[in-house]
């Protein structure tokens, strides 16, 4: 299970969404490129003053005039730089481009985690059968109990 990153992630696109979820527990905003409008500023405000931000853009000169103008616009986000030479194919650049540990590497000075509660609402109690049919309900208890035990028997 991957450890939920506390702050929202600025990212440029959709590319640089999917890249950072397929490895990370993240939420993101995306600029949709160097075009920043207002809305886009205002959700990074809000997620600042809710969750924290990073500002993790590529490393080009699109990426560094995103960074300018969100950072001035927001102060007190955080900012996660990646080599261009990590985040590069031979005709593109961008962080999606980049391999996990290269990313981790730009991130984790940056991060701070947090446990995700898992809540169950009455409805889930039911399509469990721990509320209603007694049998059913003894059934699924069992079925918990196994799972639980085989999660603590491979995590060991």
């Amino acid at each position: 299970m991957k450890q939920h990153i506390k702050e929202i992630i600025v990212v440029e696109g959709k590319n640089d969404t999917n890249t950072l979820q397929s490895f990370f527990d993240c939420d993101t905003i995306e600029t949709g490129g160097d075009q920043v409008n207002e809305k886009t500023i205002e959700r990074v405000r809000q997620a600042q003053k809710t969750r924290g931000v990073i500002i993790f853009t590529d490393p080009d000169t699109p990426g560094e005039h995103i960074r300018r103008l969100i950072g001035s616009s927001v102060p007190g986000c955080k900012h996660a730089f990646i080599n261009k030479e990590k985040a590069k194919t031979p005709k593109k650049v961008g962080v999606e481009h980049a391999s996990k540990e290269d990313l981790w590497d730009a991130l984790c000075h940056y991060v701070t985690f947090e446990n995700k509660e898992e809540v169950l609402s009455w409805q889930d109690f039911i399509d469990l059968g721990l509320a209603g049919n007694k049998d059913l309900r003894k059934c699924v208890k069992i079925f918990i109990l196994v799972l639980v035990m085989r999660k603590h028997v491979l995590s060991v």
